[in-house]
Parts: structure tokens; sequence; C-alpha cells
């Protein structure tokens, strides 16, 4: 029989990240994350291939240097110093030397060759070029923003950011780095933040803006050359937002999009950008990353890469995510279709991925490009999981508003049809995301302690196209109808379901949800809404993208000044009807949906005495739930489910 699973094997996963070819295309390089219980935090370990790299640092890579060696960088334990060191691992010998050193905390590093770098990091606008001081003045500096630490001066937006903190004046800039003889130059204006950069032939290309008050969502395109140091414009319009920049046949291609058709969410298409001007080029109405909503993976990896004229990406299809091949003339081959790919890369007959099906952790496959099979290359999961019990995803299909959509039911453990169960409704975050049938911890810990466990794609999720995902003015009703249509499906389905024992959660988009839910319906008894969305007019001014999110969600061009239209969409009108006993769950650092959404929600149920109850997390932000405190991870979970428990058995 199998055993239970439960909220604390969390501490046993291992999560991979960070997976990249060596510059020939043989082996690969990866870094693991153990979660430290004792710290409370989690330890990186360097792989290359199936060989781990040990060291008492927690250790992450930046890049390959060449074949055989990686830049990477160490866990910094002494907080007072003013240098990062950036080290070359050798593999033949796995020593660690210092390759060079600078203030700056490098994002991400390009090798032009052996001496010349590009890496982009964090400035301060006001005062960008701090990292050309020496270490005396260095330490006078830190001193100095030391005494200003009790103040925060604020004067655009976003002022803070989701995962950054305060960012006012921060930008990313981009520098090049020489190491014989060592130099850093800054390489774009102070106020000039980048957001993508690819190099080609010592030429480096990259999108971002220049604001002063207010960030815009329309870029610009530039390259600098690093021989001449010259910078020039390629594409000078801000009437685009890019999300990729990559070179076919020796062109210039984007993804962009204006997104007059379907607002912020409009998938980007393909162009090729020449002499100033895009010209539009085939495109799929598919999103081209990974969109799946999960809780099993930590740091990320690369979802598109650019090699020999051929670009691969992945492409979040329906209900799974698939990995494509584009060649020059736009055409793209499906070849490798899962629930869950995070990341991957290329190498020289294979491409190696992260993944993740109804019954594992995500572990390492090949696809190999002769025979085009896939293998499993890894199993760093295989113990967490050994002899517990696993619900595997039952497809529900149903019509809501003359649509057919997609859900899933997961059996409760030790399931028996002479009995009556509880059951959990689980709504993904987005709302532009979906869900998979990938293993998912929280929903399996329910389906474990006894309840039937709810999820679908309904209007608005990914995966579809842009007509299906577009859910601008609609929020709180074909959303909800969808919801409430498929809750009657399963119980229809599945009669084992106690109706007066049906639980609902959600997070973020999800979030905003359970907080509908309660103003329209107590069919439910009980909720636990997570880093919610409560009242749109004051989400568009506190969260890190309400100044632009909140209007296009609402289908809206006057936020606030059209008051009526974003308060018809918000939970908080409607809380008088609210009965159901409510859990909030927020963070104090969660800039997206930031905690006074949960605590409107919570106080306006409490003046109404009705059952509620917050549990705010210090600290953390919005990917609590997926990169958290590992003892604030385990502590959320018993929280909802705890809640669960108190109000079903």
């Amino acid at each position: 029989m199998s055993k239970q699973l439960t909220i604390e094997d969390l501490l046993k996963f291992r999560f991979i990240e960070n997976l990249s070819f060596d510059p020939s295309g043989n082996r690969y390089a990866y870094q693991v994350a153990e979660i430290d219980k004792k710290k409370d935090t989690y330890f990186r370990t360097v792989y290359v291939n199936k060989k781990a790299y040990k060291s008492d640092k927690s250790t992450s890579i930046l890049a390959w240097y060449d074949d055989d060696h990686l830049i990477i960088s160490e866990e910094n334990k002494n907080k007072n110093l003013v240098f990062n060191k950036y080290l070359l691992l050798d593999l033949a010998d796995g020593k660690r030397r210092t390759l060079f050193q600078t203030p700056l905390g490098i994002t991400s590093l390009k090798v032009v060759d052996p001496n010349t770098f590009v890496f982009s990091a964090g400035i301060d606008a006001n005062d960008p070029d701090t990292y050309q001081l020496n270490k005396e003045k260095l330490e006078q500096k830190k001193k100095q923003l030391k005494k200003e630490a009790d103040y925060e001066v604020l004067d655009e937006i976003p002022y803070w950011f989701n995962g950054v903190g305060f960012k006012n004046k921060k930008r990313n800039a981009l520098f090049i780095c020489q190491l014989k003889p060592f130099s850093i130059k800054r390489i774009t204006e102070p106020f000039f933040n980048v957001s993508d950069a690819e190099v080609k032939d010592r030429k480096v290309c990259y999108n971002g803006s220049s604001y002063t008050r207010r960030m815009p969502l329309f870029e610009q395109v530039y390259v600098y050359d690093i021989d001449t140091g010259k910078s020039e414009c390629l594409y000078g319009k801000q009437d685009h937002a890019f999300s990729g920049l990559f070179f076919m046949k020796d062109q210039l291609h984007v993804l962009a999009t204006d997104g007059k058709k379907y607002g912020m969410n409009e998938t980007a298409k393909f162009h090729l950008l020449e002499d100033g001007k895009l010209k539009a080029l085939p495109s799929y109405d598919r999103t081209l990353y990974e969109s799946a909503a999960v809780d099993t993976a930590l740091g990320g990896g690369k979802g598109r890469v650019n090699q020999n004229d051929i670009l691969y990406t992945l492409a979040s299809e329906t209900d799974h995510i698939e990995l494509w091949k584009i060649d020059h003339e736009m055409r793209k081959q499906k070849l490798v279709s899962m629930p869950l790919i995070s990341f991957f890369d290329v190498g020289r007959d294979q491409i190696v991925f992260c993944g993740s099906d109804d019954r594992s952790l995500l572990e390492l496959y090949s696809y190999s490009f002769k025979n085009r099979k896939v293998t499993k290359i890894s199993s760093f999961n295989t113990n967490a999981l050994k002899d517990r019990y696993i619900a595997l995803p039952k497809e529900l299909k149903y019509v809501s508003d003359g649509m057919e959509l997609n859900g899933w039911v997961l059996l409760p453990k030790d399931f028996d049809r002479k009995k009556k169960y509880p059951a959990v409704l689980d709504i993904h975050g987005g709302p532009r995301a979906i869900y998979t049938k990938a293993f998912f911890h929280e929903m399996q810990v329910w389906a474990n302690r006894g309840y039937f466990v709810l999820f679908t794609n309904i209007k608005g999720s990914d995966g579809r196209g842009d007509e299906f995902a577009d859910l601008r003015g609609k929020y709180g009703y074909d959303d909800y109808r969808n919801l409430m249509d498929f809750t009657d499906a399963v119980l229809k389905k599945y009669p084992n379901i106690d109706e007066t024992k049906l639980c609902e959660t959600g997070g973020s988009y999800g979030g905003f949800m359970s907080n509908w839910i309660i103003g329209h319906t107590d069919r439910f008894c009980c909720v636990a809404s997570q880093r919610s969305i409560a009242n749109w007019p004051g989400f568009t001014y506190m969260s890190d993208i309400g100044y632009y999110f909140s209007g296009d969600q609402c289908g809206t061009d006057r936020p606030i000044r059209d008051a009526k239209k974003m308060w018809e969409h918000s939970p908080l009108k409607y809380v008088d009807n609210a009965k159901t006993p409510t859990l909030f769950i927020h963070s104090d650092q969660d800039y997206r949906c930031p905690m006074n959404e949960g605590m409107q929600m919570m106080q306006a149920l409490a003046d109404r005495d009705v059952e509620t109850r917050l549990v705010l997390f210090h600290g953390e932000n919005h990917e609590l739930s997926r990169s958290g405190k590992p003892s604030h991870r385990i502590r959320r979970l018993k929280e909802i489910t705890d809640w669960f428990d108190q109000h079903t058995k």
C-alpha cells in the first residue's frame, strides 16, 4: 500500500536550474538546489552531465567560459564586502579561482571571446558609475547609503517591483568587461533600462527604454559595436513591446506586439527588423514560452535558443508545453510535447530539457536529433516520491458559454465508492496561464488527505490563442460562469463528492476569483484566497504593474476616472453578499498583489461578522508558494490545509 504524501515532503525535493551546453555542444552544465532545513534556505551545487562539483558554498552558474571552464558565483556570507567575486571553475580538477571582481551584482553574462564579456547589472541612475570607485571610496559610499536606509524617495513608477523591492531610479544596465587590461564600461545611458540583449559578431543588440517618470511598455532597439564603441538606434519608435531578439541568416528578428487588438497580453509576433522598420512574418497564435502554473520549480533556464539559423522555443499549448523548431522561413516543427517543460538548451547531438509529467517531479530529459527519441537522464527526485500515493489526473471535458473546456479531477487516496468526500477547487493565476497534468505538490497533498481536487483552464487561460485568452472587461463574468459550470460537471460525474463540503482556493488571479466567488455564491463551505486582488481602483496605484494592468484588464483606457467600470469588477463591491468562511494569505513584500488587497477583504468580512483569518508572511513576495523560505512554504500550505480540514471534517 502506498504511503501518504505530506506537506513536509517538500523538504526532500531537489530543483534543477540554469541548464546550458558548452560552446562545442558536448557537455551540459546546470545547478541543483536542495533545501537546507537548518538555515531555512536553498543550497545550490554545480553539475556537469552527471558529475557534481561540490563546495561548502552555494554556487550558481553564470556562463561557460570555454569547453573546460565555467564562470560561477558563490554565496556571499559576508554582507560587508563591497566587491563581488566571479570565479572560474576548472572542470578538470574542480578548483576555483577569481576571474574578476566588481561591486556590480551581475544578473546575466555572455562571453564574446576569452578576454571580453557582455553582462547586465543593476545601477542607480542618479549615480550610475559607483562601480568605478576604489575600495576605500566604495566603503564610504556604503556607509553613506546606510545612513539613508530609513528613507525612500519616490518620484517615478513603478517605484517598487515584486522580488526586487524599492527600485526608484534603479535600472538594468549593460556593460562590457575586458580582462586584460581589466576594465568595465557601461554602454547604456544612466536612465535606460535594458530588457533583453543578443550578441553576434562582436555587436550587442538590445531592447529597452529610457524614462524618468513612468516606465513605458513600449521599447526601442539598439546595437553597440564592441570594437568601435559606437551605438546605433535600430528601431526608434516606441510603439511595440519586444519579448525577444534573435538572428537568422544574419538578419535581426524580433518578437513584438503593438497590443492594439488584445491589449497588454497580446501574443508577440515574429518580425524582421530592417532599415528601421518592422516587417511582419508568419507567426503563431501561441505564447512562445512556458506559462504552466506549477509549484515544484524554483529557478529557471532558457526558454528560447537560437542556433545555426534555427530558433528553438517553448510554446504553451492548451494543456501542455511543446518544444518547437522554427526555421528561417518561420516554419515550425514540434519536437517534444510534455505536461511541463520548464527550460532547455541545444547541443550538438541532442536537446536536454527539464520536464515533468503527472507522476514525477522535474527531471532532465534528452531529445536525440538522430532517432528523435526522448530519454530520461536524471533521477534527482525519485526517492522523494518513492512509495507515495500519486493521484493521476482524470480529464473531464465540459461545455460552458458554448465553448468546450477541459479540466481534471484527482481522486482521494484509498478512494472508496461507498463513501462521501470533501473537494477542493483550485484556480490558477495569470489569468493567462495554464494548468497541465504535471505533478502539483499542493494538489497531491490534498488528494492524499482525502479530498477530491478539481482544476480547469477557463476563458482567459493561455494555450488557445489571443481571442480565448482575452478577458478584458469580463473579469468575474465569463470566467465565473466557466468555473461554476465546471464544478457542476464534476459533481455530476463524481457523486462521491459531498456538495456541502466544497472548498476553494487560488492565488493571484486565482485569488481575485476567490474573492469574487464569496460575493456571488455560498456553495463553498470555505475559501482560501491567496495574494489576491479585491479593489481595482486601489490596486491601480499600489501594484508594481497596476498603472497599466488595471485599466487594460478592466476594459477601460481611463483607469480611476472610469471608477464605475473598475468598481464593477472589484470583489470588494459585493462583500455584503459574502457568508463563506475565508482565509487570506498575503506577503508584506508582495508588490504585485499588495497585502492591502487581502486586508481590505478580511476587514470587510470581519466587519460583517463573517468568519475570517489573515496570515501575513514577513519578508516574502508574490512567489511565496514557489520560491519562499522552505519553512514559510510549509506554513502556508499547512494554514490552507488546516482551514479546509476545520470546515470539512
